[in-house]
């Protein structure tokens, strides 16, 4: 008893999710233990609850008695009376019983109304209202007391012998929303006799009725049977079709060859000479005319021609039609047909509406205000999913101040409606019913209304409700549930911690290993942001953010390199990026090409292969967007695939760009420029609005960066690492402007660039990465029906993409999207394991089977953790799919294999099962990862989806 009220105090007052109820749960299973050891339904557990809490507030109240004997709380709310009255064996009997849950018969019932009137008649009850005391037996069952909670238990399975196993009653069973009790109730026994009859003589007459009408709706002798004001209406039709004189078979040659190339003699004309003569008669299947033909019979005769006469001749009736038949024979015939027609179509609607009219007096029978006094409100309904020995519960309860129905599924409570309680409740739609509903007296407000305080007046809510006991009890338990959470945190940090100092140690030794001298000039400082004005001192920034102090020159310089980005942008829109790099923006007297680009066969002269030093190598490049070039750097030195990507494009096309600079200012002027332009070019891409087959976050990591809003030091950084790298040095310029860019890099002190947030960022776009390769696999899988092999990139894509996106909008990809083929995976998964359990064969079955254990059943609690519609939906799909079986005769073995597997498939549990471990990804570089990327987000844009 004291496990039951801290359960239900957490309930009212905790921090916590939900409340773990298996303290309680085993407390009970312990009490409630048989000595048979077998699984108890649902009912037989609520019932032992009722008489274990009965017994226990008895025993409890004893305890505390002085005085007046208390009352049993648990009997004054859920137990009430009633009164048996009947014969047995002649004899007259009245007895009262207690009852709580009032269990009422499903089968052969359409409402509740209806369960309650066979419930309350037991046999024959004729003789007790008789004078004649016969020999007859039965009784009646009048309420003479409800408890103020009415629980009505509906038995919806029973033991079907032939099968020798329980089965589930899925007929459709409604119930109304406010339920009145006057006519089962002992004071209204006389009454309600009286209308009981009265429904009964109405009912008799209403068979009456049906049956006759049942004769004018299936008119015929025969095993199919029409509408009598159809058949009718088909004779009249008949009756007034064009005559003709011909036979249906006269018409055609049956002694034709296939190929259709002798004459066909088309039916002639019929005078009314004719019409007054009987048919020929024939001595053969073909009739033989008494005349021969004329020559010029013969000559008219047309040809049938079957590939090109796509008609039937216009003489040839399209319906069958009275060979003979006279005009006063006809208008007789219609006459009588359409006089008889009309007296069956109004004998219908007389049927129809008096039929009509005795359900609605039936209907209204307890609706006059004398038989509306015991009004109980619908309040709570559990509901059942699935067969007699496997299957999922939950709730549906009305909660008065928000005015709506909630619905309790484990973990999960959400708001719902009317419409979904019906669905999911009355049965027949699928395989989820009711079997228990709970009314409470709506005579009695003070059930459900709120509490006030006895001093102040004030509304009580929440732990106010509560006991000092209870209060303590809860308040201990949030304050654990505080320290559980802190800890959980602590220990959240720490790990990321530790992933980031392994990542940091990761990265210092690789840039250590790959560092090289830096270049001899006095370095600059960069900025991505403008330069300052020439009367600007920038004293607060740090020493690798100022820009060089003004010079005589700087005038010359700004307009130099002004005039250089105008030029550049205006010969970017009709050259190419090749003639763009290649050409050098300084005046014509004096050109001086900045990156050689040549063919292997005439290689520029100081780079030519037979001079080459042991320790050079000579490498031709093409890049993408960009050109050709003959490449001289140290072994091992060049990476081919870091030219290929997308920055490094973008990088020498900014060097090319800033040309002129060079030549007249030096390097670490080009350098500013070309670090402004590349990150304009950068910035102008992360605010476009591309689709999602050229997304720029996979070509640059700084537009991921800007689209996330980084802090400003981890862009600068980033941007600075890209110019600083060693691919740079196959060119003087290139190398030169590298040089600045790793001096730049030095100049950076420990303190001005948090060194775990720049790992963290830099993690977050690894993970953007990976994420985006599970995805594009994935996809690519499902396109190629490959269900199996995709599910697993599908799932973990999701997951992983979830976690980006908590971070920040523009951290992941499309939710709905990955939402959607990780549920149509499952979904076609489901299609193909059923599909082969169809089949009955073993190696089938177990396959099938093995699917839905392996794969599709543990996805089903990440479909219904994230409690979205469309997945709650697919859920149900898959579930009603095999649930579908049920009711079909199968053998023994896969009524055992599907009797164990349902249970696991109608878990409802938002516990995440455990998985495969993620499947190993391949390494792609940054140019086929786009590429690929591009060609299956497009092919899924041309493809449509429902509901994407």
């Amino acid at each position: 008893m004291q496990e039951l009220r801290n359960l239900f105090a957490l309930m009212v007052g905790s921090k916590r999710k939900y409340v773990d109820p298996s303290r309680a749960v085993e407390i009970l299973k312990d009490a409630f233990k048989s000595s048979e050891s077998q699984q108890q339904d649902v009912s037989e557990f609520t019932h032992k609850l009722l008489d274990w809490l009965e017994d226990a507030f008895q025993i409890k109240a004893e305890e505390d008695w002085e005085g007046e004997k208390p009352k049993n709380p648990m009997v004054e709310l859920f137990y009430g009376r009633f009164l048996a009255v009947g014969v047995l064996e002649g004899k007259k009997f009245e007895n009262t019983e207690m009852f709580g849950q009032y269990p009422l018969q499903v089968n052969g019932f359409k409402d509740l109304h209806e369960c309650l009137e066979a419930a309350m008649i037991e046999g024959e009850i004729e003789s007790l209202h008789s004078a004649d005391n016969s020999a007859r037996s039965g009784q009646e069952h009048w309420f003479t007391e409800l408890p103020p909670v009415l629980t009505f238990e509906l038995l919806r399975f029973e033991f079907n012998q032939a099968l020798g196993r329980p089965e589930k009653i899925h007929n459709k069973l409604e119930f109304p929303s406010v339920l009145y009790m006057d006519r089962y109730m002992d004071r209204n026994r006389e009454v309600t006799r009286i209308k009981r009859e009265e429904i009964r003589r109405l009912k008799e007459h209403l068979t009456l009725l049906q049956q006759r009408l049942e004769r004018y709706l299936s008119y015929g002798s025969g095993p199919k049977r029409f509408p009598l004001a159809d058949v009718l209406q088909y004779a009249m039709e008949f009756a007034s079709s064009k005559p003709v004189c011909t036979s249906p078979v006269e018409d055609i040659d049956s002694s034709a060859p296939p190929g259709g190339t002798t004459g066909q003699q088309l039916p002639q004309p019929c005078t009314a000479e004719q019409e007054s003569l009987p048919p020929l008669e024939s001595s053969g299947p073909m009739s033989v005319p008494t005349t021969a033909p004329t020559a010029a019979q013969q000559q008219r005769v047309p040809i049938h021609k079957p590939f090109t006469q796509s008609r039937l001749p216009p003489d040839l009736p399209m319906h069958p039609a009275p060979r003979h038949i006279t005009e006063e024979e006809l208008r007789v015939l219609e006459g009588c047909l359409h006089r008889w027609r009309s007296e069956v179509e109004n004998d219908t609607r007389d049927l129809q509406g008096s039929i009509t009219r005795i359900h609605r007096t039936i209907d209204l029978m307890y609706s006059d205000k004398s038989m509306m006094q015991v009004p109980y409100r619908l309040h709570a309904v559990l509901v059942h999913e699935g067969q007699a020995n496997a299957g999922h519960y939950w709730a549906y309860i009305y909660d008065p101040h928000q005015r709506c129905w909630m619905k309790y599924n484990d973990i999960s409570v959400t708001k719902s409606s009317w419409e979904e309680l019906v669905r999911d409740s009355f049965g027949g739609y699928r395989n989820a019913s009711a079997y228990c509903l709970m009314y409470i007296n709506d005579k009695k407000p003070f059930l459900i209304e709120e509490e006030f305080d006895k001093e102040t007046g004030q509304i009580l809510s929440g732990m106010d409700k509560l006991p000092a006991d209870l209060k303590h009890y809860v308040k201990e338990d949030n304050e654990l549930f505080d320290k559980e959470i802190e800890e959980w945190d602590i220990l959240q940090a720490r790990k990321a911690q530790q992933e980031k100092l392994a990542l940091a140690t990761a990265a210092a030794a690789a840039s250590a290993a790959s560092s090289t001298s830096t270049s001899s000039s006095s370095p600059q400082p960069m900025s991505i942001e403008s330069s300052p004005p020439d009367n600007a001192v920038p004293q607060q920034d740090p020493e690798y953010m100022e820009q060089p102090l003004p010079t005589s020159d700087s005038k010359h310089l700004q307009e130099d390199t002004k005039r250089a980005i105008s030029r550049a942008a205006a010969e970017q829109e009709d050259r190419s990026p090749e003639a763009l790099l290649g050409t050098s923006t300084s005046p014509p007297t004096s050109p001086q090409p900045e990156v050689q680009v040549s063919t292997p066969s005439t290689p520029p002269p100081d780079l030519v292969m037979e001079d080459a030093s042991p320790g050079q190598r000579t490498v031709e490049v093409a890049i993408p967007n960009v050109g050709t070039f003959v490449i001289e750097t140290e072994e091992g030195g060049y990476d081919d695939e870091a030219m290929m990507t997308p920055n490094m494009q973008g990088i020498i096309m900014a060097i090319g760009k800033s040309s002129s600079v060079y030549e007249k200012n030096g390097p670490e002027a080009a350098f500013f420029k070309a670090i402004k332009l590349e990150y304009a070019r950068l910035l102008r891409f992360a605010q476009e609005d591309t689709p999602p087959e050229n997304d720029y976050r996979l070509q640059h990591i700084i537009v991921y960066f800007i689209q996330n809003q980084a802090p400003k030091k981890i862009l600068e950084r980033t941007l600075l690492t890209q110019f600083a790298d060693r691919n740079l040095a196959f060119d003087e310029r290139c190398k030169s402007i590298m040089n600045v860019a790793r001096a730049k890099l030095d100049l950076i002190k420990p303190e001005e660039v948090n060194m775990d947030e720049y790992e963290m960022w830099h993690q977050d776009y690894r993970n953007f990465r990976e994420t985006t390769i599970f995805m594009m696999t994935g996809l690519e899988l499902f396109q190629k029906a490959s269900y199996m092999e995709a599910l697993m990139y599908l799932i973990y894509s999701y997951q992983y993409n979830k976690e980006l996106l908590s971070k920040g909008l523009y951290r992941g990809h499309d939710e709905e999207l990955l939402g959607h083929y990780r549920r149509e995976c499952l979904l076609k998964l489901n299609e193909q394991a059923a599909a082969m359990f169809e089949l009955g064969e073993e190696p089938e079955v177990t396959t099938g089977l093995g699917i839905m254990n392996d794969l599709v059943v543990p996805c089903i609690s990440l479909l219904l953790v994230n409690d979205t519609e469309r997945d709650l939906l697919a859920v149900e799909d898959m579930r009603n799919r095999w649930c579908s079986y049920l009711g079909q005769e199968m053998e023994s073995n896969l009524q055992e294999k599907l009797t164990d597997f349902l249970p696991k498939l109608l878990d409802c549990s938002t516990e995440i099962k455990s998985f495969h471990d993620p499947p190993k990804l391949p390494t792609y570089s940054t140019l086929e990862l786009c590429e690929r990327f591009g060609r299956i987000m497009s092919a899924l844009g041309r493809v449509p989806t429902e509901g994407r």
